[in-house]
């Protein structure tokens, strides 16, 4: 089809080029529907990209294949795993398992993505490099899912990804990538592209054909073609009745009507091309042999134009393919499937027969079924989630046994949640729980339903859930039900659901776990101790399960847990500790969905030390991934620490109009950090001197179902405003479980915090005395913010008590050390309490030089005086090691440096 018209998406095309080649990366999906012209579109930007000197990856959606675990990519970058030796180990050998090239455990989607990433990045080094893929809705979900990431992660490559997208009654996402809809062509331009095609055309029926066809070029071109030389052929006759059905049906009825002119023996051979398309010309032929055909039997549709052969038989358009597919009765469809699957009786070939098998088979068959099993276990060690759940849902419609039809699908649900369709997933439970009573499969179906209900509903309904799967199974199955009854008690704590913590764990107390979980099950029994009030019993064994779990050789679980109770009792730096090993680990290994649980973890801990710039990186990191892979309540709980980092650093309409959107959904589906950013805003108050107000917003934090959890260490604010707002007694309870606390857990920082709380309160002639050691602890201990918060109050203190010169130092050390972590608002505020006894005004210095950097350049500058390369560092971070360059290339002059080199004493010295 010839290109008419189509000036603006031409030209938006070639700018994506042209961009390219000055090594600004972009992405663009064409959308519009059937025959609109997306591949002619495609097609001019290979041909112009090719006259630049660029490479081109070119692949097609196939319909057939879509189940098929990473076909896409296999058609894409199979012709260049020479490179494979070139990319990091983890990576490599994801993708040549995605290809089953190699024997291993289950591989990671997310890591297949990098894999992806990192080969189009190796390619681009070379020359701009141009990813086309037409009909992406119909690659397989993995293959599109690593393609959309690495067109998110470029930056300062020479690539360009186009796709084309056929808009369906099922829209396909593409989030974070630029959308070009191409709608039918303009009045004018549809009647230039006809004249083109049918110059002779008579004036009755070419008005006819310009309005059947609504500007669609194909259907422009296939109704102009259909003539009989007379004026007053019935087009309605041809195209159907106008204004009932979209053009690209009619269009497909035409292609039939077509097709049902050929000889029968014609029809056949077409019919098995359609079958399957990707099918090598050999394979077709040998099934068009079997079913009493011979290659002759191709040539009447060659010579129509319908297809053209060559190593495989390539249809003119997907309609025409659609049109031979369906129009042949089912009986002749059932024929072509099982022939194709007596042919593909190769190992390599196992998946294909399976579903070829399946869409043979008009009855249930265990057989088949057992096939498609084999089929969804060999997607699993793919890494193909979707793969593994559309295979075993068919395998499950096509299971003889109820009970092996009800594990299937049950099966099918919880890999259709690890493949991001939790729609899907809550469907395909309910069916499961509705087929069967055995306790192990509903305890697995449950499972998936809590899975959905964390992201859709809220972790307490995830919660309630686990604890129902976990009761099913916990005397036949204890390692399943400790693990189940892990996520129940993880669940529960964020959304502040301690009646369900308690639940968990009176059920962990009854089981009987594997040996190496006793060290976890010990601490996540402390937590129903501690959110009970009683820290004691809580300490001791989450400070073991922190200590064991620095060691290299542990669960990712356990580690998780450790993180987390290392929050609840004040331990932030090992805390910090744990977690960054924990990143390195699941970036090693592509555990990608990992990432925003740790980062949520590892930001409040930074948070928490007073290490905003870093909590700031951790947040968009994290946020980042839980929008890319439909992790929702993570990124709310991301998005709710991030209001707290805009109130510290005195942000107050970000912080106000981010509080505003994020609270309400946080409120239900992550409770305790929801509170933090509550937290955050009657912080904010208090930076500003608002103190009723803040006391207010800090009794509700104080006071709610989250007070035992991080929110404890909203107390010391809370005594502040209340000591400021003349009402100290509004603070003497929380002071008095938050001192129980402190003294429970033992911690240098908090020890602080209490003293500096008791000296609020205190009498003069007790106060100073637990000032200084406050701040003797923090000045040691703890970081800038705390001690510049101690200072502050001190300050404020001694110039109360005329102290002029001691106060003087004391604020103007505050001033520095809130100035040198961001916290403006409390610079300002110290800066007035200077101002209030006749201090001279300090200047303002501005932030920490690491403040200036955005978040993404922070990551790759601490990594970068850390030692790494930019390959390194863009195989920890996902990005191309030409993107890191950039980052660094703009960090530089921020930070006033001119080397590589110089980026370690700098980050030390931040």
């Amino acid at each position: 089809m010839s290109l008419v018209g189509r000036d603006d998406e031409r030209r938006r095309i070639e700018r994506l080029l042209a961009d390219a080649r000055a090594e600004r990366s972009g992405a663009l999906v064409v959308r519009g529907e059937a025959g609109v012209g997306k591949s002619v579109l495609l097609d001019r930007a290979v041909s112009v990209a090719k006259s630049e000197g660029f490479q081109v990856l070119r692949g097609i959606g196939v319909e057939s294949d879509s189940n098929l675990a990473y076909g896409g990519l296999h058609q894409l970058l199979f012709p260049h795993l020479d490179r494979l030796e070139a990319l990091p180990g983890p990576q490599s050998a994801a993708l040549r398992g995605a290809f089953g090239l190699a024997e291993s455990g289950e591989a990671s989607r997310f890591m297949i993505a990098a894999g992806t990433l990192a080969l189009l990045a190796d390619m681009a080094e070379e020359a701009p490099l141009l990813c086309v893929v037409d009909d992406l809705q119909w690659f397989d979900q993995g293959s599109a899912e690593a393609l959309l990431f690495a067109a998110r992660r470029f930056d300062a490559d020479p690539v360009a990804m186009l796709f084309a997208v056929r808009e369906t009654s099922m829209p396909f996402e593409a989030p974070g990538i630029e959308a070009m809809p191409l709608s039918g062509l303009s009045a004018s331009d549809a009647a230039r592209l006809l004249d083109g095609h049918a110059p002779d055309l008579a004036d009755p029926l070419r008005a006819r054909v310009l309005e059947e066809s609504a500007g669609n070029p194909l259907a422009l071109i296939e109704l102009g073609s259909i003539r009989r030389g007379a004026d007053d052929v019935d087009m309605s006759d041809l195209a159907g009745t106008v204004g009932t059905l979209p053009v690209p049906v009619r269009v497909q009825e035409l292609f039939r009507r077509q097709i049902a002119e050929l000889p029968d023996a014609t029809r056949r051979a077409l019919l098995v091309a359609a079958a399957d398309s990707t099918a090598p010309l050999e394979i077709v032929l040998r099934v068009v042999e079997a079913l009493g055909g011979g290659a002759a039997d191709l040539g009447p549709a060659e010579r129509a134009t319908l297809v053209r052969v060559e190593a495989r038989v390539a249809f003119r358009h997907p309609l025409v393919r659609a049109a031979a597919y369906r129009g042949e009765p089912l009986h002749r469809r059932v024929e072509a499937h099982r022939a194709y699957a007596d042919a593909l009786m190769d190992d390599a070939d196992a998946d294909r027969r399976a579903w070829h098998l399946a869409a043979a088979a008009t009855v249930p068959d265990e057989a088949v079924a057992v096939e498609l099993e084999g089929a969804a276990e060999r997607a699993r060690h793919r890494g193909g989630a979707m793969a593994v759940s559309v295979a075993y849902e068919r395998a499950g419609r096509l299971s003889v046994d109820p009970r092996l039809k009800a594990r299937r699908i049950a099966r099918a649900a919880q890999a259709a949640f690890d493949a991001g369709k939790p729609d899907r997933a809550a469907r395909l439970a309910a069916e499961a729980l509705s087929l069967t009573a055995d306790p192990g499969i509903r305890a697995e179906a449950i499972y998936a339903q809590g899975a959905v209900a964390y992201e859709r509903a809220s972790p307490r309904t995830d919660a309630e859930l686990t604890i129902e799967a976990a009761a099913l199974v916990r005397d036949t199955d204890p390692e399943h039900a400790a693990l189940t009854l892990y996520e129940a008690v993880h669940a529960a704590r964020h959304g502040a659901a301690h009646d369900l913590l308690s639940r968990a764990a009176d059920l962990l107390r009854e089981c009987t776990p594997p040996r190496r979980w006793a060290i976890a099950v010990a601490a996540l029994l402390g937590w129903d101790e501690l959110f009970s009030g009683r820290p004691e019993p809580a300490v001791g064994p989450t400070r073991e399960l922190l200590a064991a779990a620095r060691g290299d050789d542990f669960e990712l679980t356990h580690r998780m847990t450790a993180a987390v109770g290392g929050l609840l009792i004040g331990a932030d730096d090992d805390v910090i500790a744990v977690t960054e090993a924990m990143l390195a680990q699941v970036r090693a290994t592509g555990a990608l969905g990992w990432v925003p649980y740790i980062l949520n973890v590892l930001a409040v801990a930074r948070l928490l030390r007073g290490e905003f710039a870093d909590a700031r990186a951790n947040v968009a990191e994290g946020a980042a991934i839980g929008a890319e892979f439909g992790n929702s309540t993570e990124q709310l709980a991301h998005r709710s620490v991030e209001v707290w980092l805009h109130a510290v650093s005195g942000e107050e309409s970000r912080c106000r109009d981010l509080a505003a959107a994020v609270l309400p959904d946080a409120r239900s589906r992550h409770l305790v950090n929801a509170e933090i950013a509550a937290w955050g805003l009657a912080m904010l108050d208090l930076s500003a001197r608002r103190f009723e107000t803040a006391l207010e917003g800090l009794e509700r934090v104080c006071r709610g179902p989250a007070r035992r959890d991080v929110p404890m260490r909203a107390v010391p604010d809370l005594v502040e405003a209340a000591v400021r707002s003349g009402a100290p007694d509004r603070a003497r309870e929380a002071l008095a479980e938050f001192a129980h606390w402190a003294g429970q857990v033992d911690r240098p920082v908090t020890t602080g915090l209490a003293l500096r709380c008791r000296a609020l309160l205190a009498d003069d002639d007790e106060a100073e005395a637990l000032y200084v050691e406050g701040l003797r602890l923090h000045e040691r201990y703890g970081g800038p913010y705390d001690h510049a918060r101690t200072r502050l109050v001190f300050g404020e203190w001694l110039r109360r008590q005329r102290r002029r010169t001691e106060a003087r130092a004391h604020l103007e050390a505050a001033v520095a050390g809130f100035e040198r972590v961001g916290a403006t608002l409390w610079a300002e505020r110290a800066r007035g309490e200077l101002a209030a006894f006749g201090g001279a005004r300090t200047e303002h210095r501005g932030t920490g030089t690491l403040a200036l950097l955005t978040p993404q350049e922070l990551q790759v500058v601490h990594l970068a005086a850390a030692g790494r390369t930019n390959k390194q560092i863009a195989a920890q971070l996902y990005l191309s090691p030409r993107t890191v360059g950039h980052h660094l290339y703009k960090a530089y002059p921020k930070l006033g440096v001119t080397a590589r080199s110089e980026l370690a004493d700098l980050v030390a010295e931040a």
